[in-house]
C-alpha cells in the first residue's frame, strides 16, 4: 500500500482539471488514474468544434480542448497513471486498482475524487421487439467508429434518440456518404442542444420526428428496416400511424447513465434524477473526503462546465485535506414542480460564491427562476425559454444566502 494526499479517479476534462485546481490550492502529492491508453476520455473521439467557447472563449474540437486541459496537467508534477483501472474504493479511502505493469496495488489517500465520466443507455434497456441482428449500435460506439477507427457502420442509417451524440452522429454520417432517414425522438422535444438541431439536423435536411419511437426491428443476421410508431401522452405507440423506413443501421441515441458502480461498491448515496452521487457545493458527498465531478455527477451538456465542475470539486478536496473547510448545518436543496433536478443537493456553507445547476422536466417559455431561502427570495431571474435539454444555472453571490437558512428552494414560475 502507498499514500498520496488525493487521488483523481478518472482523466477526462473533470479528472484533469479537478487535479489542476487541487495543486493549485496547495496539494502536492496527487495521483491521476485512467483506463484508457491516454488520458481526454470521450473528448478523443468528438473531432466536431464547439468546445472551449466558455472556458478558451474560442471555438475547439473535442482532441484540442482535451489537449489543452492536458497539456495544464503535464506541466505540474503529478503522477499520471494511464492503462489502469480502478476496481474498488472505500470510505477510508483505500483505492484499490489493477494494471499491466503494477498488478494490482492499494492506494491510500487523504481524499479522493471521483471523475469516471457517464455510459450509454444500451439497447437492452428499450425492449425494442425484434431480434438481434447485426447493425444496432450506440451512437457513441459508431462515433468511435468512424472517428477513431475508420470504419463505417452503414449506409442507410435512422436515429433513435435526438441527444446530443446522436444528433452530431446525423450531421456526420451525412458528411461520410451515408443517407440518414430520420431521427425519431419519444419526447415531445429534441434532447439535444438547439444549435446542434439546427447545425445536425436542419442544415442536412434531415427529419426529426418527435413524439415518435421505433417499436420494431426487422432483419435476421442484419437489421434490414425499423417500424416508426407515433406515441401518445404516456408514451404508448398509437395505433394505425406506424410506417416502415428501410434501412442496414440503427443508432440509439437514448440517454447517457453516470458511470457510478465504484459509488455504489462504496455505499455512497445517489440521486434518483441524476443517477450521480449527492453533493454539496464544494461536490463533497456523503462520504467525508470523497467528492464527484462530472458527467459522473450529473450528465452535462459543454466539457466546459464539466471542467468548471472540476476545479470546484478540487479547491474543495484541497480544502478538505488542509484542513481548511467551514462547514456549517446542512442546508437542503431542491426545486419545484418544474424542475427536474439540483446540484448540488445541499449545501454545508453559505459562504462565497456558487452555482446552482438545474434542468427542468419540460420546454418552458416566459419564465421566472427564483431562488428562496426558507421562504424569503434571495435571487430572480428571467427567461424566455428553458428546455430539458440545456442545463441551466443561477449564481448566488456571497451573502446572499443568510447564516442558519435551513432550506434553499428553485422555483421556476410561469408569468
Amino acid at each position: 500500500m502507498r499514500n498520496v494526499d488525493l487521488v483523481v479517479i478518472g482523466g477526462g476534462p473533470a479528472g484533469m482539471c479537478a487535479a489542476v485546481s487541487a495543486y493549485n490550492a496547495g496539494i502536492k502529492s496527487i495521483l491521476v488514474l485512467e483506463r484508457d491508453a491516454a488520458l481526454g476520455g470521450i473528448l478523443q473521439q468528438c473531432i466536431h468544434n464547439g468546445f472551449g467557447l466558455h472556458r478558451f472563449k474560442e471555438e475547439l474540437t473535442g482532441p484540442e480542448y482535451a489537449h489543452r486541459c492536458e497539456k495544464e496537467l503535464r506541466e505540474l508534477p503529478v503522477e499520471i497513471q494511464c492503462g489502469t483501472m480502478v476496481t474498488d474504493i472505500s470510505r477510508d479511502k483505500v483505492v484499490t486498482a489493477v494494471s499491466p505493469e503494477k498488478g494490482v496495488e492499494k492506494i491510500y489517500a487523504k481524499a479522493i475524487i471521483l471523475a469516471m465520466g457517464c455510459r450509454e443507455r444500451p439497447r437492452g434497456a428499450l425492449n425494442i421487439p425484434g431480434s438481434r441482428p447485426a447493425g444496432i449500435f450506440s451512437a457513441g460506439t459508431a462515433q468511435k467508429y468512424v472517428n477513431m477507427m475508420g470504419y463505417m457502420p452503414g449506409k442507410n442509417v435512422v436515429i433513435l434518440g435526438s441527444g446530443d451524440i446522436g444528433l452530431i452522429m446525423a450531421r456526420r454520417m451525412t458528411l461520410e456518404g451515408a443517407k440518414v432517414h430520420a431521427v425519431c425522438e419519444v419526447m415531445p422535444y429534441s434532447g439535444g442542444l438547439a444549435r446542434n438541431i439546427e447545425q445536425c439536423l436542419n442544415d442536412f435536411e434531415i427529419p426529426l420526428y418527435l413524439s415518435h419511437t421505433v417499436t420494431k426491428i426487422h432483419g435476421d443476421k442484419r437489421i434490414t428496416g425499423v417500424t416508426i410508431s407515433k406515441v401518445d401522452e404516456k408514451m404508448q405507440p398509437v395505433k394505425g400511424n406506424e410506417f416502415f423506413i428501410e434501412c442496414d443501421t440503427l443508432l440509439l441515441s437514448v440517454g447517457l447513465i453516470p458511470e457510478n458502480e465504484l459509488s455504489k461498491g462504496a455505499g455512497l448515496s445517489l440521486d434518483n434524477a441524476t443517477r450521480g452521487c449527492i453533493v454539496d457545493q464544494s461536490r463533497e458527498t456523503e462520504a467525508e473526503g470523497i467528492f464527484a465531478c462530472g458527467n459522473v455527477l450529473h450528465v452535462h451538456d459543454l466539457a466546459d462546465y464539466v471542467s468548471e465542475e472540476g476545479e470546484i470539486a478540487g479547491k474543495g478536496a484541497a480544502e478538505y485535506i488542509l484542513g481548511l473547510q467551514k462547514k456549517t448545518e446542512k442546508i437542503s436543496v431542491s426545486g419545484n414542480e418544474y424542475v427536474r433536478y439540483t446540484v448540488p443537493q445541499f449545501l454545508s456553507s453559505v459562504e462565497g460564491n456558487m452555482k446552482i445547476y438545474y434542468r427542468t422536466g419540460s420546454v418552458l417559455s416566459d419564465v421566472t427562476i427564483s431562488v428562496v431561502a426558507d421562504g424569503v427570495v434571495v435571487s430572480k431571474q428571467k427567461k424566455k425559454k428553458i428546455v430539458p435539454g440545456e442545463m441551466q444555472f443561477v449564481l448566488l453571490k456571497d451573502g446572499d444566502i443568510p447564516e442558519f437558512t435551513k432550506e434553499i428552494k428553485v422555483c421556476i414560475d410561469k408569468n
